[in-house]
């Protein structure tokens, strides 16, 4: 079996998204790597994370261990840890193995990145540009001017720490008609899963 090679990236908006692009296996021998890259970034005060398991071929239960193992510690932090693109084959083993109640997946890193946006307040529909300008361009680092935060998926400071409740978010109410067309796909297909393209 090869090995595996992880790089990490930040985006989102704020760049404050954790993005793992993973090849290789995930197995007995390579999970310990993946742990640590994991560890190392929350470490760092990042609990928002994507794992791109586009060129991942196989995943062994060490290996969804390593996830399933961090996500209360992340969770508790005000985070989560997203899976995106994963093969067919590994995606029938997380569905198998009902990990699809735990961690949640989506097709594209575009939707996880949109969805950890969302859950912080972001306005989708608004350009990027009015709230946020770069800080430092040597260091792609941003700084924000006005970012939109709604009572309840603010994080307010407690004791120096954050508060660490995952249950009191909702989600802003958002205009429909001035969401990308990508999310307006997304609610016709919620509202009504049974249409089709024919009916």
């Amino acid at each position: 079996m090869e090995g595996i090679e992880i790089s990490v990236t930040n985006v989102g908006t704020r760049r404050d998204i954790a993005l793992f692009r993973v090849k290789g296996y995930i197995d007995t021998q390579t999970c310990t790597e993946m742990l640590g890259r994991i560890t190392s970034v929350l470490q760092q005060g990042t609990f928002h994370l994507i794992v791109d398991m586009g060129q991942v071929h196989y995943v062994s239960s060490a290996g969804w261990g390593v996830f399933v193992g961090e996500i209360k510690g992340i969770r508790e932090n005000g985070g989560d840890l997203k899976i995106v693109e994963m093969t067919p084959e590994v995606y029938d083993v997380f569905e198998m193995l009902e990990f699809n109640r735990i961690l949640e997946y989506y097709d594209s890193l575009e939707e996880a990145i949109d969805d950890f946006d969302l859950s912080i307040g972001l306005d989708l529909t608004k350009s990027v540009a009015q709230a946020y300008t770069p800080a430092d361009l040597s260091t792609g680092e941003v700084a924000v001017l006005d970012a939109p935060k709604s009572a309840t998926a603010r994080m307010r400071d407690v004791d120096g720490g954050r508060a660490k409740s995952r249950t009191t978010f909702t989600k802003p109410k958002i205009d429909e008609r001035l969401l990308p067309l990508n999310e307006k796909i997304k609610a016709v297909i919620l509202e009504d899963p049974t249409q089709g393209l024919n009916k």
